[in-house]
C-alpha cells in the first residue's frame, strides 16, 4: 500500500469512529453523521482512485450517497429486513430524507476541500 493510500485508510477509520460517536450524542445534529458518512465515502472512493481528479472523486462520491439515499424509497420486506440490522442501518439507512442530501453535499465538499489543502501542504 502506498503512503498516500495509507493516509486515506487512516482517514477513513477516523471518520468511521467520529461518525459512530456522533450517533451516541444529542449535542450534535443528526446531519453531522450524514456529512461524516459522505466524507467517508469520498475517502473510500479516493483510496481506490488515487490518481483521479478531486472533482471526479467528489461527483462519484455524491452519486453513491444519493443512490443509497434514494434506495431508501424502495420499501420491500427483504431490504427492510437488512435495514433492521446494525450494519444494514449504518450502510443503507432507514428512511429517505431530503435533508440528508444536503448533508451529503456538505460532507463531500468538506472532504474535497480538506483533500485540496492536504495536497497543497505536501
Amino acid at each position: 500500500m502506498t503512503k498516500q493510500k495509507y493516509k486515506y485508510a487512516i482517514t477513513i477509520l477516523v471518520i468511521i469512529v467520529l461518525g459512530l460517536l456522533s450517533r451516541r450524542t444529542t449535542v450534535l445534529p443528526a446531519a453531522t453523521g450524514d456529512a461524516l458518512y459522505a466524507a467517508m465515502m469520498y475517502f473510500i472512493v479516493r483510496f481506490f482512485m488515487v490518481r483521479h481528479k478531486i472533482k471526479k472523486i467528489a461527483i462519484i462520491s455524491l452519486v453513491i450517497c444519493f443512490m443509497i439515499e434514494c434506495s431508501q424509497l424502495y420499501q420491500v420486506a427483504w431490504i427492510n429486513n437488512i435495514r433492521t440490522t446494525l450494519p444494514g442501518r449504518l450502510i443503507l439507512g432507514q428512511g429517505f430524507l431530503w435533508s440528508d442530501l444536503l448533508a451529503y453535499v456538505s460532507g463531500v465538499v468538506i472532504a474535497s476541500l480538506t483533500d485540496i489543502v492536504l495536497k497543497r501542504n505536501k
